[in-house]
């Protein structure tokens, strides 16, 4: 029995091309991109992606998470000091997710060697997720910002961590909340080392956590204007408390908040 033919994809009409993409996962598609100039211009011209959703992850590896019309698909990038290693990819199927595992010397240069060639094919500004372990790699945090604050627009939900208590992130913190634009939803949750530790906080999300806040002394309150929010940890005092209370019952601060939470 003879091999079947190869498809001859590019002849078919571009609606119907498009109906092949569409039967893709986001893997297949970034593949496909791959393999000539012809078939990266075709890639780029669906006009489905905008139900695409993009996630960032900087925790123990970092990973790029591709939502697509069917599939979940998710790249990590695992450092290996196995030189037989560098480059092999592994691929598992786990339902609908897609999980691909890059061992790679240098994770975090290729994950933004693949992130930016992601956002060129998807046709993408702006990410959906942004999760960071600001103390997983300390010594490249500047440079990730950096990297995002020139290929990103926006993030819609971002989300802070600290895992080690004794690594000062405070400067960090406050360099990619100075330089990344956040639209909807910040989830902080870290130790502040520094008395004079005085971020900026995005206006207008549609949520704010602070897990440790002690930080946001009662001036500070005034300034937030968001739509929820939860204070962990906080030392504003009950009379300040009942101040601010009345203030925004009677519409004086705060009028974006819907909801407030203080602990």
């Amino acid at each position: 029995m003879s091999p079947p033919k190869p498809f001859p994809i590019l002849r078919l009409p571009f609606l119907a091309i498009e109906e092949v993409f569409k039967a893709m996962d986001p893997i297949e598609i970034i593949n496909f991109s791959m393999i000539s100039k012809r078939t990266k211009e075709i890639g780029k011209r669906m006009s489905f992606y905008s139900n695409y959703a993009i996630e960032l992850y900087v925790h123990e590896m970092p990973e790029i998470r591709l939502h697509g019309t069917k599939d979940v698909v998710s790249s990590f990038y695992v450092m290996t000091s196995d030189k037989e290693m560098d480059g092999k990819i592994e691929e598992k199927e786990w339902g609908r997710y897609i999980i691909r595992k890059v061992f790679k010397y240098d994770p975090i240069d290729e994950w933004k060697q693949w992130f930016k060639y992601v956002m060129e094919i998807f046709r993408k500004q702006a990410i959906d997720v942004l999760t960071m372990t600001l103390t997983t790699f300390v010594d490249q945090n500047v440079s990730i910002i950096d990297f995002l604050k020139s290929n990103v627009k926006s993030v819609d939900r971002c989300s802070l961590y600290q895992r080690d208590e004794q690594i000062n992130v405070d400067k960090h913190t406050a360099y990619l909340l100075d330089n990344v634009k956040i639209n909807s939803e910040l989830c902080y949750d870290a130790y502040i080392n520094n008395d004079d530790f005085n971020p900026k906080i995005p206006k207008s999300l549609q949520e704010l956590r602070i897990y440790n806040s002690k930080w946001i002394e009662y001036e500070r309150l005034l300034e937030i204007d968001c739509k929820s929010v939860i204070l962990k940890n906080n030392p504003i005092s009950n009379k300040e408390w009942n101040v601010f209370v009345k203030k925004w019952r009677v519409m004086e601060t705060n009028q974006n908040v819907e909801y407030l939470e203080l602990d």
